[in-house]
């Protein structure tokens, strides 16, 4: 078979097949809302194409680490010392010691890889997975490209819709909880955020499918008579899409939906049990061979092949890790979007060793690099033109089966949209030659 990727870059050298599927992507994103704050998602021309082959490969990795990381949740609701490692609040600790009331406590998760010889996994989105809506929208105006539709001429193949999973996996966790005849999902997270549009678009979506949805502020809900209230109206089914630090962080004004959830009274997801894997210590837990006995052979098998040695810094490693900087990556236990992560490659060692000053009095670890692989991407900015742009690749798994990725380009080591650097596009699935 032909390379895919030098096949889709050769109808781009049609200068008015590229202008015209420029035009299309910029304007399909303005009509669909698919913007990080005032920046476009994607300006790269091209989704992430994927044989079937490598397609495979993600699924087993993602699919056996989860099945590692289930394993350690068992063991960690069981053993308050391993508890003890995770770094957890009191608060959040309780939280995650209340039933959730079905089985899988982060119905839908991600996990974060980088893809180059091997899938090496660096994080765990297991609070809440974000991308899903915008990767549906973003496959949907690719496939109404020019150069699209010529590149399906000539391959067999698909983009993976997520939207309708994460639904699938929401109301699989409201029949086991049980307690409802129809569910009434609230999307809640902070007003005024830039990832808004993403929950209109779920909105959208759910209410298509014929459940009734509203987004609001977890400040704004009610507990009342045994009930949780939304904008006046009782909900059953939370879409949680803000995160338990940052609840925590207000106090009595986001009590009604922890007093809900600890009570029974509704069906979060995900539930405030994915705390507990949400935090990065999860991956050293996974990485230390002290805590081998936990997994299986084979979850042990997944665990050496594609997750990378990830530590929690301590006191004893800090020479160890000044000595390291040029492949190793601190980061903050619990914080997302890049906060806090220092690349040691990228900055000197005197930068590196007060970043390691920081980590040893509050709570980080330390992760060996991972291999970056870096592809040329053609990018509509003033014209075509193709960089060499790192790329990763993060499977979202629902109820422990990979339903599809988000992936995202950057010009830079970091990649993450909310962090400035980075661009969204859908994968497409190539099975063959048409």
């Amino acid at each position: 078979m032909k390379d895919p990727v030098a096949a889709y870059h050769e109808l781009l050298e049609d200068e008015r097949l590229a202008a015209a599927s420029a035009e299309l992507l910029a304007a399909g994103q303005r009509e669909r809302s698919l913007m990080f704050g005032e920046r476009p998602l994607c300006v790269a021309i091209r989704p992430q194409l994927m044989t079937r082959r490598r397609y495979e490969r993600a699924v087993s990795a993602a699919e056996g680490v989860h099945s590692a990381l289930a394993a350690l949740e068992r063991a960690v609701l069981q053993d308050e010392d391993l508890r003890r490692e995770l770094g957890l609040e009191p608060e959040e600790e309780r939280l995650a010691l209340a039933d959730p009331g079905f089985t899988f406590s982060s119905p839908s998760v991600r996990l974060d890889s980088f893809f180059a010889d091997e899938v090496r996994f660096v994080e765990y989105n297991a609070e809440s997975p974000a991308g899903m809506a915008y990767s549906d929208n973003l496959a949907a105006i690719f496939t109404r490209l020019p150069v699209m539709k010529e590149f399906r001429k000539r391959f067999r193949g698909s983009f993976l819709p997520t939207r309708r999973r994460q639904l699938k996996a929401m109301l699989h966790a409201f029949k086991q909880w049980g307690k409802g005849a129809r569910p009434v999902i609230a999307i809640v997270d902070w007003e005024g955020l830039p990832t808004a549009p993403e929950f209109e678009m779920f909105k959208s979506f759910f209410v298509a499918a014929g459940v009734k949805t509203v987004i609001c502020d977890p400040r704004s809900l009610e507990m009342r008579r045994g009930r949780l209230y939304a904008q006046g109206s009782p909900v059953n089914l939370v879409y949680r899409r803000v995160l338990t630090s940052e609840l925590l962080a207000r106090g009595d004004e986001t009590r009604a939906l922890r007093d809900a959830y600890v009570a029974g009274a509704i069906c979060v997801v995900n539930s405030f049990r994915a705390k507990l894997l949400h935090k990065k210590m999860s991956l050293a837990l996974l990485s230390d061979e002290r805590y081998k006995g936990l997994y299986t052979p084979a979850q042990r098998a997944a665990i050496r092949r594609h997750i990378p040695w990830t530590r929690k810094v301590r006191p004893e490693l800090a020479e160890d890790i000044a000595r390291r900087r040029e492949t190793l990556v601190l980061k903050p236990n619990d914080e997302y979007g890049g906060k806090g992560v220092v690349l040691g490659w990228t900055v000197d060692q005197a930068e590196w060793e007060a970043a390691i000053g920081v980590a040893t009095t509050q709570s980080y670890v330390v992760q060996e690099a991972v291999e970056i692989p870096r592809v040329p991407f053609p990018v509509a900015l003033d014209g075509l033109r193709y960089l060499d742009l790192a790329v990763d690749l993060d499977p979202y798994l629902f109820n422990g089966r990979v339903g599809g990725f988000m992936t995202r380009v950057s010009a830079a080591a970091l990649l993450n949209v909310t962090a400035g650097a980075g661009s969204v596009v859908p994968t497409f699935v190539v099975e063959g030659p048409a």
